[in-house]
């Protein structure tokens, strides 16, 4: 939750160049980001892989108008509308890109390459068909930014409780990162975005702060499996908000000019 998904990047600086807010190398840069190499695979009237800027090309000349980021997660198919080979690789993925305007789909695949001490990560994405429905469980930017508020309270409350809310040095390790990363003035989003899709973005990565803080970061008062499991448990209704908080971020372009 702390990171910006792959999948997310792609939607955002995709969204911007279709929208030719941005040029195309400077959108594949940013989608790249720290990657070594980008490339997608299975896309119509190629048959070769190819790389990102060549590939949204080709996605805008078949009429793809617009990106839709999908996080799914076990039993929540969070952003899909099927068929089930698409869904599935998502799943496994943790991921997606939809497209809107046409009937693809894009799943990344992480590969890691290279010698010891070296390595870097390659990513293939998969254009697959989608099936033309809406997309599973997302909310409205607004719907999104009043469960959030929620969520933050409730999440707070709960890691008060469970004695775990900044326990041990690895969660001051994460909470420094993030209050480093805002104080850099990192960019969120893409442009075309409102300012709204910002906010509700930066809360989401905020809850999703405290549930890593929670899941990963140290034991605080729990020291059983079982209280292990019952905290995550309890945290998994505010993990599912943050998530689609996220999606309803990085899909509020196309939202909105579905609406005009």
């Amino acid at each position: 939750m702390l990171l910006e998904p792959r999948s997310g990047r792609l939607t955002a600086w995709g969204n911007a160049l279709l929208a030719g807010l941005v040029p195309p190398d400077d959108a594949a840069s940013a989608i790249v980001a720290d990657d070594a190499l980008h490339r997608v695979e299975g896309l119509p009237g190629e048959s070769a892989p190819v790389g990102l800027t060549l590939a949204l090309g080709r996605l805008r000349r078949l009429g793809v108008t617009g990106l839709r980021l999908a996080l799914p997660a076990p039993g929540h198919p969070l952003g899909l509308s099927g068929p089930p080979e698409f869904n599935t690789r998502a799943m496994d993925a943790e991921e997606a890109v939809v497209c809107h305007g046409a009937a693809f789909g894009l799943v990344p695949e992480v590969h890691e390459a290279g010698p010891v001490g070296d390595v870097h990560v390659e990513i293939v994405w998969r254009c697959l068909p989608v099936r033309e429905a809406p997309p599973a469980d997302v909310p409205s930017l607004g719907e999104a930014e009043r469960e959030l508020a929620e969520a933050l309270r409730e999440a707070t409350e709960l890691l008060s409780r469970l004695d775990v809310a900044g326990s041990g040095p690895a969660a001051e390790a994460a909470i420094d990162a993030y209050r480093a990363r805002a104080e850099a003035g990192r960019e969120v989003l893409a442009p075309g975005y409102p300012p709204r899709a910002a906010r509700v973005l930066e809360l989401a990565q905020r809850v999703g702060l405290l549930i890593s803080v929670a899941c990963e970061n140290g034991h605080g008062g729990a020291v059983s499996a079982s209280e292990m499991a019952a905290r995550a448990e309890a945290l998994r209704p505010v993990e599912r908000t943050a998530r689609r908080a996220q999606v309803a971020a990085y899909n509020s372009v196309v939202e909105a000019r579905e609406m005009r």
